[in-house]
């Protein structure tokens, strides 16, 4: 075997020269200083061990690369080895050879078992040993440059998991900013209560609505939904709210100051044109949104509603009859010239008014059917006695009933009003 490994040495003496990490385990001296000596002319550090016990207690110090290991030693023989080694923890993987004159596949696979990865079959034939060993080199390389990937990969989404912390912290700021659009949910004026409900299915939404005083004697309401979700459709809805503020009447595109220095309402209908206008020329967006937005006459119920595109305004009277009619319309923001419509709703004493958005006639439940018109009506007719806060609590209940447990797919919003006289 002597001389034929030195013909292997030979033939690559050319060849460049690795560093690495050899043990050599055979209870025999001459066959360890055999293998060992052409093992360090062809380039590796070699170390040499007599025993199974020995070879188990090097590889606890410093793990070698590459292992080629007789089988039948006395005592702790190659696979016991090759087994003990498996067990010890190690992030670099190493290459086992087992080096037998053992030929029966039952035997080999009782080695394959115990975690070697190929065998030689003795006397060792130098030429079959550095192909086999270049086979281990390359699996080595491979699971190199495996765990080199991994290690980016983990970066990669260690950097990841960080950029989605800052993005959720940024997304809960986000959220309260939304919600502070409305600092009133609920007030009561002499002759009605106005309650707001603004629920997104995610951190922020495109759903808008609020209240705000419009002169003498009148009161405006709106109900927004921002095509799409968000945070490009809660930026739009936010942008919006200054246009319908109750802070700065001056920005509200709803008012219009009289000579007195009061303010007044602007038609509905007129209100809507020219957010449309706005929108199209100061609003670099693909974004556009539905919209009611209504006048309310505090001491006779009167009712003016300006619809874009939204769903129909629920009107429930107190004798118990429950109505959704309303013209429909086009969005705001699709298209210039576009033309709204306007109609009235005459509020009597018990009468209440729902403005809404279509996340809650369109809430699905796992059968896949939409609560709808009809199913609104059911539960504001169930909720009939209940006011406000309350009324908002229980309805959000119901809902998420229907739904039967499932995470709402839109943002849910409502304007009520109810009607004292």
């Amino acid at each position: 075997m002597q001389a034929t490994l030195n013909k292997v040495e030979s033939s690559n003496q050319t060849e460049t020269a690795t560093s690495r990490r050899m043990l050599v385990v055979d209870d025999s001296k001459l066959q360890r200083k055999i293998l060992t000596s052409s093992l360090k002319r062809w380039g590796y550090d070699v170390r040499e061990a007599a025993s199974g016990e020995d070879a188990l207690q090097l590889c606890q110090e410093s793990m070698p690369e590459i292992i080629l290991s007789d089988w039948m030693m006395p005592g702790m023989d190659g696979v016991a080895f090759c087994r003990e080694l498996r067990k010890i923890s190690n992030t670099d993987y190493t290459y086992f050879i087992l080096l037998t004159s053992k030929s029966d596949k039952a035997e080999i696979a009782v080695g394959l078992e115990a975690g070697a990865d190929d065998f030689l079959t003795k006397p060792v034939d130098a030429h079959e040993l550095r192909a086999r060993i270049r086979a281990g080199e390359r699996i080595l390389d491979m699971q190199t440059r495996l765990t080199d990937q991994n290690r980016a990969i983990g970066d990669a989404l260690r950097e990841v998991e960080r950029l989605n912390d800052a993005l959720d912290n940024d997304l809960r700021e986000a959220r309260k900013l939304q919600q502070s659009l409305l600092p009133q949910r609920h007030r009561d004026f002499e002759t009605c209560k106005v309650s707001l409900l603004l629920r997104s299915c995610g951190y922020v939404g495109g759903d808008l609505v609020g209240f705000y005083p419009a002169g003498p004697d009148h009161l405006g309401m709106y109900a927004i939904d921002v095509s799409g979700h968000g945070i490009s459709a809660a930026l739009m809805t936010a942008r919006l709210a200054g246009f319908l503020s109750p802070v700065a009447p001056d920005m509200n595109v709803a008012l219009r100051r009289k000579d007195d220095g009061n303010y007044e309402p602007v038609a509905p209908r007129a209100a809507i044109d020219k957010l449309n206008t706005l929108v199209l020329e100061e609003m670099d967006t693909e974004h556009y949104f539905t919209m009611l937005l209504g006048d309310l006459e505090l001491k006779t119920g009167r009712v003016r509603l300006g619809q874009a595109g939204h769903p129909h305004p629920l009107v429930h009277r107190a004798t118990g009859e429950i109505t959704q009619n309303s013209p429909g319309g086009f969005p705001v923001g699709l298209f210039d010239g576009a033309e709204f419509s306007e109609f009235e709703v005459q509020l009597e004493p018990g009468d209440r008014l729902l403005l809404h958005s279509d996340g809650i006639t369109e809430c699905t439940n796992r059968k896949g059917e939409m609560l709808g018109e009809d199913g609104l009506e059911e539960i504001a007719s169930d909720l009939g006695d209940l006011t406000g806060a309350t009324f908002f609590e229980a309805f959000l209940w119901k809902l998420t009933d229907f739904a039967d447990g499932l995470a709402m797919q839109d943002d849910v919003s409502s304007v009520l009003l109810d009607y004292s006289g």
